[in-house]
């Protein structure tokens, strides 16, 4: 809620969210608490929702009934109710986000922005344009910033001068404006109980929020008349500050979301705002940098934008994998040539491997899951698979052409010979990731593994020979002196 709200009317938003979630049938119970800090979880430790306090905050753990008593997973249930509370809370002016537990990779936010400048109110500037940025994006939800709303705040000013004059001390003022709101204890009972009861002098609650009220009290002067408040202080209206984050020591600004829809993964949806981000504008001239792993060097100088938070994991994570997969292409090319002798042969064996795609994104499509970083995995261990397959045919090949048969002969025996073995050995690693297909997070392995290596297959018995034939026909006499025993 925007600072400052009474702890009352944040209990009233949570208390409509709870008759909300009290009709979804999957939820067997809630718990709801206002203005402070849920018991610690695995999303507190890393977003700190422990430090919560305050009257503006609230906080709803919600428990779903077993996995096995209901048909949609807890994702479904939480992107198919976020509209829905959402709503509510926008008809109490709340920012309402759901956060699924886990959330996957430990951190502040699926998708995070952090705003790097060299002053307080550049970087408010340029986070307030790119939240609008951010809301304007399909499918990106729960936008939120480092920032706080304009919250009013008075200050009262003694007049010391009068103060003096009236022979009134600025510490009777204090303390009689303190008393007034938070109470102060006058005196205590001694009813023969173990304990003291204390006698606390405050204003009724009806009148701690009334600033004419507290004005209206008296202290006594030097003369011992009693003088209002009001004809010592001077009320000044200002805003609260706004809060200063720093991270290893720069100081920034935060813009957190999340991607929710069909396409949910971080990824997606910072790929769909870089056009209307990169190159904003700044203040004072210039335009936004932008970052993906590393911090500005000059953000004392100038302003910049950093993308973190589980796109930042994401995009490391296919980096990695990705550079993880050349290198592991150019060992597998270099035994293969320790193998062979060849520097051809290997490329030919290897020839299958990029085009294991043609099953692998199709297989994605038609189920219509995303390319994950398990699916990624299944594509580096489909290689091996197809090296394995095409080193068969290859070595069989050299056997047969070193018995005397032609080679065109040998190219047709070994695929009729080796299809049976490798058609088994194929099927039943596809058996087996069936078993893992429904899973949440390594269907992408299945998906890969099921599609890859149907395709994979038929392109090993196919291609191979075709290519092996095609690049030694006219010098069979070369594969006679090969000898690949190991």
């Amino acid at each position: 809620m925007p600072v400052g709200t009474p702890l009352e009317q944040t209990a009233a938003v949570l208390h409509a969210l709870g008759e909300h979630l009290a009709r979804v049938p999957e939820v067997t119970d809630y718990q709801a608490y206002a203005g402070i800090a849920a018991p610690i979880n695995f999303n507190g430790l890393v977003r700190q929702y422990y430090l919560r306090a305050g009257g503006e905050l609230g906080d709803i753990q919600v428990n779903l009934v077993d996995k096995h008593a209901r048909s949609a997973q807890s994702h479904a249930i939480a992107t198919r109710e976020r509209p829905a509370l959402q709503a509510i809370g926008a008809r109490f002016g709340a920012n309402v986000k759901v956060v699924e537990v886990p959330p996957g990779p430990p951190v502040l936010s699926p998708i995070v922005v952090e705003i790097y400048g060299p002053e307080a109110q550049g970087r408010r500037q340029v986070a307030q344009a790119v939240r609008a940025a951010f809301e304007k994006t399909p499918g990106i939800v729960d936008v939120d910033d480092s920032s706080i709303a304009h919250a009013p705040r008075t200050l009262l000013l003694v007049d010391r001068r009068k103060a003096a004059q009236l022979g009134v001390s600025q510490q009777a003022i204090v303390s009689t404006l303190r008393a007034g709101q938070a109470g102060q204890t006058a005196s205590y009972l001694h009813d023969a109980s173990k304990y003291p009861t204390p006698v606390v002098l405050q204003l009724p609650p009806e009148s701690q929020g009334d600033l004419p009220a507290l004005l209206s009290l008296r202290v006594r002067g030097a003369g011992g008349a009693p003088v209002p408040i009001a004809e010592l202080v001077h009320a000044s209206d200002s805003l609260r500050e706004q809060p200063i984050y720093h991270k290893d020591l720069l100081p920034v600004n935060m813009v957190v979301a999340d991607m929710a829809g069909k396409l949910d993964s971080p990824l997606y949806g910072v790929f769909q705002m870089r056009s209307a981000i990169a190159g904003m504008p700044t203040p004072g001239g210039g335009t936004l940098d932008e970052y993906f792993t590393t911090q500005p060097s000059d953000a004392l100088r100038h302003y910049a934008l950093k993308w973190d938070g589980e796109s930042q994991v994401t995009y490391e994570t296919f980096r990695d994998m990705g550079a993880a997969y050349g290198v592991g292409l150019v060992l597998i090319y270099l035994l293969v040539v320790a193998q062979f002798g060849s520097y051809l042969t290997p490329l030919i064996i290897m020839a299958p491997i990029p085009l294991t795609i043609i099953g692998v994104m199709p297989g994605h499509a038609l189920l219509g899951a995303q390319y994950t970083a398990t699916s990624m995995i299944g594509m580096i261990a489909l290689a091996g698979i197809i090296v394995r397959n095409s080193i068969l045919l290859v070595d069989f090949i050299n056997l047969l052409v070193r018995q005397g048969l032609s080679l065109k002969e040998a190219v047709v025996r070994s695929a009729t010979t080796r299809a049976q073995p490798i058609v088994l050995t194929g099927l039943a690693a596809m058996l087996g990731a069936f078993f893992i297909l429904d899973d949440p997070i390594f269907n992408g392995l299945a998906i890969s593994l099921i599609f890859g290596i149907f395709v994979s297959t038929i392109l090993t018995l196919v291609v191979i020979p075709t290519l092996y034939y095609a690049a030694n026909y006219k010098h069979p006499e070369r594969l006679a002196q090969v000898d690949t025993t190991v």
